[in-house]
């Protein structure tokens, strides 16, 4: 077990330590960036180091069937854990930050703790949640869905990625869906990330708490015409799904502006994606956000009216199926006011979407952010200063501390 001789040197120098252990897996030569797809090598890799670190603290791991790893710091019997963590998997070329810092400032703020001869009244408990960014399977938060029974396990076990490996299949057995009797011993959870964008540039402050997360949701567009070849189809002769779905993007882009929302089709896939044929199938995936629901939906409402009536005038047809939807999650108020006078920190809105958001309809929930200077995320540019975040270790090490071991 680690011990407090065991923590040499300052906050920021045994940050990068823990950091550097993490930082090669699943790196990318290329791009820089991370492939930790959920359940893939590298991300397993990053379990079987999470489990190790527990083990190295002495707190025992338990898993609740859905993918998802808990490492307790106190009873696990006991009630009124407070939970805090994140998640290990990556979108493809990714940022470093997104997720594992969340993880890995957990299990300093534990130490911090532990150096202090804090005893937690009530369990901390760091998790580690499965497939937060749908990268893989396509639903985003799938992990957290599942405990809190967001999400159907039927549906979830049949999800498949782009090789046709199931979610079950990936996990080794059937998801276990709903957990209540493991949510009921939770009482609180606060999750630490990255921030994604650049407010605290601005605010001058190294950590803020999150007051809310925009509704959002994906949409699926697949768009079918008539497969041809390119040299020999007369242009006015042809139905082709390209010309509909480049459409569909720029409206999108349009009625997004429009609203002052967002609106991102980051996603294609062609059939039968030969140069010199036309395309019979496009599918797009339109990620969709806003600051209200009326304004999400409507959004994409128009995009679906006006690639409907693209798709008439193309000779092709448009099938458009919701596959995840999160509404607008307002952080627990007397929670996340109570971080704001303990740290002193501002309060920031994010259209980013966490597990936060789905444990937020099932306990009191907070965010904290870590200040990221070029305000990148999802990319190789994400970043933060070890500097800051040590801040976010030390001001999670406090709250911790205020609602565990008081």
């Amino acid at each position: 077990m680690l011990t407090h001789s065991a923590l040499e040197g300052s906050l920021p120098h045994r940050f990068r330590e823990l950091w550097d252990e993490i930082a090669p897996i699943g790196r990318d030569a290329g791009s820089g960036g991370y492939l930790r797809y959920a359940l893939t090598e590298p991300e397993l890799t990053l379990r079987a180091w999470f489990r190790d670190q527990a083990d190295r603290r002495g707190m025992p791991v338990s898993e609740d069937g859905n993918g998802n790893l808990f490492a307790w710091w106190g009873d696990p019997a006991a009630g009124g854990a407070v939970l805090t963590g994140s998640h290990f998997d990556s979108v493809p070329h990714g940022g470093a930050y997104d997720g594992p810092l969340g993880i890995v400032s957990a299990l300093l703020a534990v130490d911090e703790l532990r150096a202090t001869g804090v005893t937690p009244v009530r369990p901390v408990v760091v998790a580690a949640f499965v497939e937060e960014e749908g990268a893989r399977f396509g639903v985003p938060c799938l992990g957290s869905r599942l405990l809190t029974g967001e999400i159907e396990v039927d549906r979830a076990a049949g999800l498949r990625d782009h090789t046709g490996v199931s979610f079950a299949d990936a996990l080794g057995d059937r998801p276990a869906g709903a957990d209540p009797a493991l949510l009921g011993r939770f009482a609180a959870f606060v999750e630490l990330h990255v921030e994604q964008g650049r407010a605290l540039v601005d605010a001058d402050a190294p950590v803020a708490v999150a007051s809310a997360i925009w509704p959002h949701g994906r949409w699926r567009f697949d768009f079918t015409g008539e497969g041809n070849h390119a040299g020999t189809t007369r242009m006015a002769d042809r139905r082709d799904p390209m010309l509909t779905y480049a459409f569909t993007v720029l409206a999108a882009n349009k009625e997004a502006r429009l609203r002052d929302a967002h609106a991102t089709v980051g996603r294609v896939s062609v059939e039968p994606n030969a140069t010199n044929a036309i395309p019979s199938r496009v599918t797009g995936w339109l990620d969709a956000r806003a600051a209200e629901a009326d304004t999400l939906y409507g959004l994409v409402e128009a995009v679906r009216t006006k690639a409907t009536e693209r798709a008439g005038r193309d000779g092709t047809a448009l099938t458009c199926t919701q596959e995840s939807a999160t509404p607008l999650v307002a952080f627990d108020g007397g929670l996340a006011g109570r971080l704001v006078t303990l740290l002193d920190a501002p309060v920031l809105p994010t259209g980013a979407g966490h597990d936060a958001g789905v444990l937020a309809a099932h306990l009191p929930t907070a965010m904290l952010f870590v200040r990221n200077p070029t305000g990148v995320s999802h990319s190789p540019a994400e970043s933060a200063t070890d500097a800051d975040c040590a801040a976010g270790v030390a001001a999670l090490a406090r709250v911790l501390e205020e609602l565990a071991c008081r």
